[in-house]
Protein backbone atom coordinates (compact mmCIF):
# COMPACT_ATOMS: atom_id res chain seq x y z
CA UNK A 1 0.00 0.00 0.00
CA UNK A 2 2.93 2.28 0.95
CA UNK A 3 4.63 1.41 -1.78
CA UNK A 4 1.84 2.22 -4.07
CA UNK A 5 0.56 5.50 -2.44
CA UNK A 6 4.77 6.80 -3.33
CA UNK A 7 4.25 5.86 -6.72
CA UNK A 8 1.29 7.37 -7.13
CA UNK A 9 2.51 10.53 -6.18
CA UNK A 10 5.90 10.45 -7.82
CA UNK A 11 3.60 9.99 -11.02
CA UNK A 12 1.16 13.20 -10.01
CA UNK A 13 4.60 15.09 -9.12
CA UNK A 14 6.09 13.93 -12.85
CA UNK A 15 3.24 14.63 -14.96
CA UNK A 16 2.63 18.09 -13.12
CA UNK A 17 6.39 18.79 -14.14
CA UNK A 18 5.56 18.05 -18.10
CA UNK A 19 2.69 20.26 -17.94
CA UNK A 20 4.89 22.68 -16.39
CA UNK A 21 7.78 22.45 -19.07
CA UNK A 22 5.39 21.85 -21.86
CA UNK A 23 3.02 24.66 -21.18
CA UNK A 24 4.35 27.90 -23.80
CA UNK A 25 3.62 30.39 -20.83
CA UNK A 26 5.56 28.47 -18.43
CA UNK A 27 8.76 28.17 -20.43
CA UNK A 28 12.19 29.83 -19.25
CA UNK A 29 12.70 33.08 -21.73
CA UNK A 30 15.31 32.79 -24.42
CA UNK A 31 18.46 34.28 -23.42
CA UNK A 32 18.89 37.25 -24.87
CA UNK A 33 22.33 37.72 -27.10
CA UNK A 34 22.53 41.58 -25.96
CA UNK A 35 20.25 42.58 -23.31
CA UNK A 36 21.09 45.88 -23.43
CA UNK A 37 19.95 47.85 -27.19
CA UNK A 38 20.61 51.39 -28.10
CA UNK A 39 17.51 52.77 -30.29
CA UNK A 40 18.04 55.51 -32.76
CA UNK A 41 15.31 57.59 -33.66
CA UNK A 42 15.02 60.88 -35.80
CA UNK A 43 12.17 62.91 -33.92
CA UNK A 44 10.72 60.44 -31.53
CA UNK A 45 7.52 62.97 -30.72
CA UNK A 46 5.99 62.34 -33.81
CA UNK A 47 2.57 59.69 -34.25
CA UNK A 48 5.10 58.03 -36.55
CA UNK A 49 7.25 56.30 -33.60
CA UNK A 50 4.06 56.40 -31.01
CA UNK A 51 4.70 52.37 -30.51
CA UNK A 52 7.99 52.72 -29.93
CA UNK A 53 7.07 55.88 -27.19
CA UNK A 54 3.42 53.12 -25.95
CA UNK A 55 6.68 50.34 -25.21
CA UNK A 56 9.13 52.53 -23.90
CA UNK A 57 6.42 54.18 -21.29
CA UNK A 58 4.15 51.49 -20.44
CA UNK A 59 7.72 49.06 -19.90
CA UNK A 60 7.24 46.43 -22.64
CA UNK A 61 10.88 46.16 -23.10
CA UNK A 62 11.70 45.55 -19.32
CA UNK A 63 8.76 43.08 -19.42
CA UNK A 64 11.00 41.25 -22.32
CA UNK A 65 14.28 41.27 -20.15
CA UNK A 66 15.97 44.46 -22.26
CA UNK A 67 17.61 48.07 -21.32
CA UNK A 68 17.01 50.25 -23.71
CA UNK A 69 18.48 53.30 -24.84
CA UNK A 70 16.66 55.46 -26.71
CA UNK A 71 18.47 58.43 -28.45
CA UNK A 72 16.82 60.77 -30.35
CA UNK A 73 17.98 62.55 -33.81
CA UNK A 74 17.16 65.26 -35.36
CA UNK A 75 15.95 63.37 -38.32
CA UNK A 76 15.84 59.67 -40.13
CA UNK A 77 18.75 60.13 -41.99
CA UNK A 78 20.63 61.32 -39.00
CA UNK A 79 18.88 58.37 -37.05
CA UNK A 80 20.48 55.70 -40.08
CA UNK A 81 24.56 57.39 -39.94
CA UNK A 82 24.32 56.01 -36.32
CA UNK A 83 24.06 52.91 -37.30
CA UNK A 84 26.07 52.82 -39.71
CA UNK A 85 28.77 54.83 -37.73
CA UNK A 86 27.84 51.70 -35.35
CA UNK A 87 26.84 53.92 -32.15
CA UNK A 88 23.29 52.08 -32.76
CA UNK A 89 22.05 48.58 -32.98
CA UNK A 90 18.51 49.45 -33.97
CA UNK A 91 16.55 52.37 -36.18
CA UNK A 92 13.02 53.33 -35.67
CA UNK A 93 12.66 54.36 -38.86
CA UNK A 94 10.73 54.20 -42.53
CA UNK A 95 11.35 51.00 -44.63
CA UNK A 96 12.39 52.43 -47.75
CA UNK A 97 15.77 52.70 -46.00
CA UNK A 98 16.60 49.49 -46.02
CA UNK A 99 16.20 49.50 -50.12
CA UNK A 100 18.57 52.75 -50.14
CA UNK A 101 21.31 51.18 -48.20
CA UNK A 102 20.89 47.53 -50.42
CA UNK A 103 21.41 49.68 -53.08
CA UNK A 104 24.27 50.63 -52.14
CA UNK A 105 25.47 46.97 -50.60
CA UNK A 106 24.99 47.52 -47.20
CA UNK A 107 22.21 45.34 -45.90
CA UNK A 108 19.93 46.34 -43.73
CA UNK A 109 16.93 44.48 -42.20
CA UNK A 110 13.02 45.33 -41.04
CA UNK A 111 11.89 42.60 -38.68
CA UNK A 112 8.95 44.74 -37.30
CA UNK A 113 6.54 47.06 -38.36
CA UNK A 114 4.87 49.82 -37.00
CA UNK A 115 3.40 51.66 -39.43
CA UNK A 116 0.68 50.70 -42.62
CA UNK A 117 1.08 54.10 -43.80
CA UNK A 118 3.77 57.25 -44.38
CA UNK A 119 1.34 59.87 -42.13
CA UNK A 120 2.84 62.34 -44.11
CA UNK A 121 0.80 65.61 -45.22
CA UNK A 122 1.97 68.20 -47.54
CA UNK A 123 0.54 71.22 -47.16
CA UNK A 124 0.90 74.84 -48.33
CA UNK A 125 1.16 77.93 -46.54
CA UNK A 126 -1.52 80.10 -46.52
CA UNK A 127 0.19 83.15 -45.97
CA UNK A 128 2.92 82.27 -48.08
CA UNK A 129 1.38 81.52 -50.76
CA UNK A 130 -2.18 82.77 -50.44
CA UNK A 131 -3.83 82.00 -53.71
CA UNK A 132 -2.57 78.46 -54.32
CA UNK A 133 -4.41 76.55 -56.51
CA UNK A 134 -2.24 74.10 -58.24
CA UNK A 135 1.41 72.49 -57.79
CA UNK A 136 2.82 74.65 -60.55
CA UNK A 137 2.15 77.33 -58.31
CA UNK A 138 5.24 75.81 -55.81
CA UNK A 139 7.79 76.09 -58.34
CA UNK A 140 10.76 78.31 -57.44
CA UNK A 141 9.11 77.80 -53.45
CA UNK A 142 11.23 76.77 -50.32
CA UNK A 143 9.31 73.39 -49.15
CA UNK A 144 10.18 72.64 -45.62
CA UNK A 145 10.88 68.80 -44.74
CA UNK A 146 12.06 66.72 -42.02
CA UNK A 147 15.39 66.48 -43.84
CA UNK A 148 16.51 66.07 -47.22
CA UNK A 149 16.73 62.45 -48.25
CA UNK A 150 14.39 61.76 -45.56
CA UNK A 151 10.55 59.80 -46.11
CA UNK A 152 8.79 63.62 -46.06
CA UNK A 153 11.15 64.24 -49.04
CA UNK A 154 10.21 61.73 -50.92
CA UNK A 155 6.35 62.27 -50.17
CA UNK A 156 7.01 66.11 -51.55
CA UNK A 157 8.82 64.79 -54.51
CA UNK A 158 6.79 62.22 -55.59
CA UNK A 159 3.57 64.24 -55.32
CA UNK A 160 5.42 67.36 -57.14
CA UNK A 161 6.95 65.68 -60.07
CA UNK A 162 3.85 63.77 -60.71
CA UNK A 163 2.14 67.86 -61.27
CA UNK A 164 5.02 68.18 -63.76
CA UNK A 165 7.48 69.85 -60.84
CA UNK A 166 10.78 68.91 -60.91
CA UNK A 167 13.00 68.64 -57.93
CA UNK A 168 14.84 71.36 -59.09
CA UNK A 169 12.49 73.67 -59.69
CA UNK A 170 12.18 73.82 -56.01
CA UNK A 171 14.48 74.51 -52.55
CA UNK A 172 14.00 71.63 -49.98
CA UNK A 173 14.97 73.00 -46.08
CA UNK A 174 15.54 70.80 -43.44
CA UNK A 175 12.68 71.99 -40.67
CA UNK A 176 12.51 68.75 -38.21
CA UNK A 177 9.45 67.10 -36.92
CA UNK A 178 8.48 69.44 -33.88
CA UNK A 179 8.53 73.34 -32.65
CA UNK A 180 11.13 74.05 -35.52
CA UNK A 181 8.89 72.95 -38.41
CA UNK A 182 5.85 75.14 -37.02
CA UNK A 183 8.06 77.99 -36.66
CA UNK A 184 9.50 78.08 -40.24
CA UNK A 185 6.11 77.84 -41.45
CA UNK A 186 4.80 80.58 -39.71
CA UNK A 187 7.71 83.05 -39.67
CA UNK A 188 7.68 82.64 -43.78
CA UNK A 189 10.88 80.79 -44.30
CA UNK A 190 9.07 78.28 -46.05
CA UNK A 191 6.26 78.30 -48.93
CA UNK A 192 5.01 74.59 -48.20
CA UNK A 193 5.77 72.09 -45.91
CA UNK A 194 5.76 68.08 -45.78
CA UNK A 195 5.86 66.81 -42.54
CA UNK A 196 4.13 64.00 -39.69
CA UNK A 197 1.75 64.74 -37.23
CA UNK A 198 1.00 66.23 -34.80
CA UNK A 199 2.93 69.04 -36.68
CA UNK A 200 0.83 69.21 -39.93
CA UNK A 201 -2.85 68.65 -37.93
CA UNK A 202 -2.18 71.68 -35.63
CA UNK A 203 -1.35 73.87 -38.60
CA UNK A 204 -4.28 72.19 -40.95
CA UNK A 205 -6.67 73.46 -37.89
CA UNK A 206 -5.47 76.94 -37.59
CA UNK A 207 -6.12 77.52 -40.86
CA UNK A 208 -2.17 78.34 -41.54
CA UNK A 209 -1.64 75.11 -44.27
CA UNK A 210 -3.84 73.86 -47.05
CA UNK A 211 -3.44 70.33 -47.01
CA UNK A 212 -3.04 69.13 -50.82
CA UNK A 213 -1.70 64.99 -50.27
CA UNK A 214 -2.16 63.04 -47.88
CA UNK A 215 -0.83 59.44 -46.55
CA UNK A 216 -2.34 59.71 -42.65
CA UNK A 217 -5.26 57.50 -44.01
CA UNK A 218 -4.69 54.25 -46.30
CA UNK A 219 -7.06 55.66 -48.78
CA UNK A 220 -4.70 58.81 -49.22
CA UNK A 221 -1.70 56.25 -49.23
CA UNK A 222 -3.17 54.57 -51.93
CA UNK A 223 -3.82 57.64 -53.75
CA UNK A 224 -0.27 58.64 -53.44
CA UNK A 225 1.54 55.79 -54.07
CA UNK A 226 -0.83 53.11 -55.49
CA UNK A 227 -0.78 50.67 -53.04
CA UNK A 228 0.30 50.12 -49.71
CA UNK A 229 2.84 51.37 -48.41
CA UNK A 230 5.29 50.54 -45.43
CA UNK A 231 6.55 53.42 -42.85
CA UNK A 232 7.94 53.14 -39.51
CA UNK A 233 9.46 49.88 -38.72
CA UNK A 234 12.29 48.47 -36.45
CA UNK A 235 15.63 47.64 -38.68
CA UNK A 236 19.33 46.60 -38.06
CA UNK A 237 21.99 45.73 -39.79
CA UNK A 238 21.18 41.72 -41.41
CA UNK A 239 24.09 40.42 -39.46
CA UNK A 240 22.18 42.06 -35.99
CA UNK A 241 19.53 40.34 -36.84
CA UNK A 242 21.34 36.73 -37.56
CA UNK A 243 23.27 36.71 -34.53
CA UNK A 244 20.83 38.40 -32.41
CA UNK A 245 17.56 36.51 -32.99
CA UNK A 246 16.17 36.44 -29.36
CA UNK A 247 17.30 39.91 -28.63
CA UNK A 248 14.86 40.86 -32.25
CA UNK A 249 12.10 38.59 -31.04
CA UNK A 250 12.27 40.25 -27.56
CA UNK A 251 12.07 43.88 -29.42
CA UNK A 252 9.39 42.37 -31.89
CA UNK A 253 7.28 41.43 -28.46
CA UNK A 254 7.77 44.49 -27.03
CA UNK A 255 5.95 46.52 -30.15
CA UNK A 256 3.21 44.07 -31.07
CA UNK A 257 2.35 44.02 -27.75
CA UNK A 258 2.04 48.20 -27.86
CA UNK A 259 0.36 47.63 -31.17
CA UNK A 260 -2.46 45.94 -29.54
CA UNK A 261 -2.52 48.79 -26.61
CA UNK A 262 -3.20 51.41 -29.17
CA UNK A 263 -5.78 49.18 -30.96
CA UNK A 264 -8.21 49.63 -27.54
CA UNK A 265 -6.70 52.98 -26.08
CA UNK A 266 -8.98 55.59 -25.50
CA UNK A 267 -7.59 59.79 -25.50
CA UNK A 268 -7.08 59.95 -22.06
CA UNK A 269 -5.16 56.66 -21.91
CA UNK A 270 -2.67 58.19 -24.64
CA UNK A 271 -2.36 61.88 -22.97
CA UNK A 272 -1.56 59.71 -19.52
CA UNK A 273 1.00 57.64 -21.41
CA UNK A 274 2.81 59.81 -23.61
CA UNK A 275 5.13 62.91 -22.50
CA UNK A 276 3.74 66.08 -21.80
CA UNK A 277 6.14 67.76 -24.51
CA UNK A 278 4.87 65.35 -27.33
CA UNK A 279 1.49 67.72 -26.60
CA UNK A 280 3.21 70.96 -27.70
CA UNK A 281 0.72 72.65 -25.86
CA UNK A 282 -2.29 71.68 -27.19
CA UNK A 283 -4.00 68.27 -25.75
CA UNK A 284 -7.01 68.58 -27.76
CA UNK A 285 -5.22 69.47 -31.06
CA UNK A 286 -2.79 66.69 -30.17
CA UNK A 287 -5.88 64.11 -29.82
CA UNK A 288 -7.43 65.16 -33.40
CA UNK A 289 -4.12 64.76 -34.73
CA UNK A 290 -3.96 61.35 -33.29
CA UNK A 291 -7.35 60.56 -34.75
CA UNK A 292 -6.31 61.04 -37.95
CA UNK A 293 -3.27 58.63 -37.98
CA UNK A 294 -4.84 56.30 -36.06
CA UNK A 295 -5.64 53.81 -39.04
CA UNK A 296 -2.00 54.32 -40.48
CA UNK A 297 -0.73 52.55 -37.35
CA UNK A 298 -0.07 48.52 -37.71
CA UNK A 299 -2.14 46.12 -36.36
CA UNK A 300 0.19 43.20 -35.59
CA UNK A 301 3.61 44.33 -36.80
CA UNK A 302 4.05 42.58 -39.99
CA UNK A 303 4.98 43.76 -43.37
CA UNK A 304 3.22 42.92 -46.39
CA UNK A 305 4.61 41.74 -49.68
CA UNK A 306 2.77 43.96 -52.06
CA UNK A 307 3.62 47.20 -49.40
CA UNK A 308 7.59 46.39 -50.16
CA UNK A 309 6.89 46.40 -53.80
CA UNK A 310 5.14 49.41 -53.43
CA UNK A 311 7.94 50.92 -51.52
CA UNK A 312 10.05 50.06 -54.26
CA UNK A 313 8.53 51.64 -56.92
CA UNK A 314 8.62 54.90 -54.53
CA UNK A 315 12.24 54.68 -53.77
CA UNK A 316 13.04 54.21 -57.36
CA UNK A 317 11.13 57.33 -58.46
CA UNK A 318 12.94 59.86 -56.09
CA UNK A 319 16.52 58.00 -56.72
CA UNK A 320 17.06 58.00 -59.97
CA UNK A 321 20.32 55.42 -59.10
CA UNK A 322 18.34 52.59 -57.72
CA UNK A 323 17.33 50.03 -60.36
CA UNK A 324 14.35 47.89 -59.20
CA UNK A 325 16.23 44.84 -60.85
CA UNK A 326 19.05 44.99 -58.74
CA UNK A 327 16.80 45.11 -55.32
CA UNK A 328 16.32 41.56 -53.56
CA UNK A 329 12.69 42.56 -51.48
CA UNK A 330 13.13 39.45 -49.70
CA UNK A 331 16.62 40.56 -47.98
CA UNK A 332 15.29 44.26 -47.10
CA UNK A 333 12.69 42.29 -43.92
CA UNK A 334 11.57 39.10 -41.95
CA UNK A 335 8.08 38.77 -40.66
CA UNK A 336 9.03 35.83 -38.81
CA UNK A 337 9.64 37.67 -35.16
CA UNK A 338 6.45 39.54 -36.17
CA UNK A 339 4.73 37.11 -36.32
CA UNK A 340 5.37 34.77 -33.03
CA UNK A 341 5.11 38.12 -31.55
CA UNK A 342 1.32 38.18 -32.76
CA UNK A 343 1.18 34.68 -31.78
CA UNK A 344 1.99 35.16 -28.06
CA UNK A 345 -0.47 38.38 -27.63
CA UNK A 346 -2.88 37.20 -29.98
CA UNK A 347 -3.50 40.17 -32.27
Amino acid sequence: MRKTAITRRGFAFGGACAVLLGAPALRAQARLEKARVVIAVGGKAAFYYLPLTIAEQLGYFRAEGLDVEIVDHASGPRALQALVAGSADVINGAYEHTINMQSRNHFVQSFVLMGRAPQIAVGVSTKSVPHYRAPADLRGRKIGVSAPGSSTNMVANLVLSRAGVKAHEVSYVGVGTSMGALSALRSGQIDAMSNTDPVMTMLEQRGEVKIISDTRTLKGTQDVFGGPMPAACFYANAEFVQKNPNTCQAMANAVVHALKWLQHAGPSDIIKTVPDAYLLGDRALYLASFNKVREAISLDGMLPEDGARTALRAVADFEAGIRPEKIDLARTYTNEFARRAKEKFKV
